[in-house]
């Protein structure tokens, strides 16, 4: 119950949207190879990003 007072941190808003960008980007390779790519390296610095906040995150 108290989890759903608690805000999420950065780190997980960005995994949700990591998720579905790549949902996304599944879902629309079998219609259009070139969107699906763009939405892919869209995914991919999100992907960066959580890693680099993870590491610095561990780092403290």
């Amino acid at each position: 119950m108290i989890s759903w007072f608690r805000k999420k941190s950065r780190i997980e808003k960005l995994k949700e949207r990591y998720t579905s960008l790549m949902k996304k980007s599944f879902e629309t390779a079998l219609k259009d190879t070139e969107k699906s790519e763009k939405i892919h390296h869209q995914a991919d610095k999100l992907f960066q990003e959580i890693k680099y906040l993870s590491l610095q995150r561990n780092d403290k």
